[in-house]
Formats: C-alpha cells, structure tokens, sequence
C-alpha cells in the first residue's frame, strides 16, 4: 500500500466514508442538499463539510453549474475491495460464487445423483460445507456495508 492509499484509507471512515460510499452507489452528481438527506445530517453544512474533504482528496469534483458533487475516481481500499459494481448496484464478491456453488450443488442433486453412494456423500457435504461458507462470506461482507 502506498502513501496515497494509506493517507485515502485513513481519511475515508465515519461520515466521509458515508458520503463516498452514497455517491459510488448513485452514480450521479448530487447535490448538498440530497446528500444531507440521504445520510440525515443534522444540516447541509455538515454534508458539505464531507464532499469538500472528498474533493481536496481527489475523489470528487464540484461541478461550475448547480454546484453539484460528481465521483472522479473510484478507489479499491477497505470494505470497497470485496464489493463489485454492476451499474448502480454493489454486490459482494463472494455473491457470485455463493450463487454458483448453489446452482451447481442443485443441479448435481436434480440431473446427476442417481444413488446414495460413499461418492455422492463425499459430494453432497464438500458442496454443502462451499456453499454455507460463501453465502456466510457474502452475508458478512454485506453486513459491512456503510448503510
């Protein structure tokens, strides 16, 4: 980890990490005012207080019209590693694997599994044990999330 990255990871906890994480997740330029009220501050000032610290490091812009607050750059520290972006949407990681590991282990059961067999046992718990640790994986993660 760089200086950069640990001067980002440092400075990106408590509200501001709130008002990056709202602003990744929209992915629109947004307002003062709809910060504000998406985080419920106590006041605008304290939202702006926020998109001015994620400005000076680098991470937002203000916009010349509207005055309006824009994500520049997305960064990969903290919690953000183990979630993936699909549109406007963040996903944990280990979502997708907890989704594959499960259809599988279905499909083994539906299509594949004829009879109770040493193998099919061997099958039955090693893909059970992956699935629980992925959906366990992915519910932990989720619950990590800023809001």
């Amino acid at each position: 980890m760089d200086i950069d990255e640990e001067k980002l990871e440092y400075s990106l906890r408590g509200n501001a990490w709130k008002v990056y994480w709202l602003l990744l997740k929209n992915g629109r330029p947004m307002s003062v005012r709809e910060v504000q009220k998406a985080l419920r501050f106590s006041s605008p000032s304290v939202a702006q207080h926020h998109l001015e610290q994620l400005r000076e490091l680098g991470l937002v812009a203000k916009q010349d019209v509207g005055g309006h607050y824009v994500l520049v750059e997305e960064v990969k520290i903290g919690i953000l590693r183990h979630f993936v972006k699909l549109g406007r949407m963040l996903f944990p990681r280990y979502l997708f694997y907890a989704i594959f590991s499960t259809t599988l282990l279905i499909l083994y059961f539906i299509l594949i599994m004829q009879s109770f067999t040493r193998e099919s046992l061997f099958i039955m718990v090693f893909g059970l044990a992956a699935t629980a640790i992925f959906w366990y994986e992915t519910m932990r993660i989720w619950s990590m999330k800023p809001f």
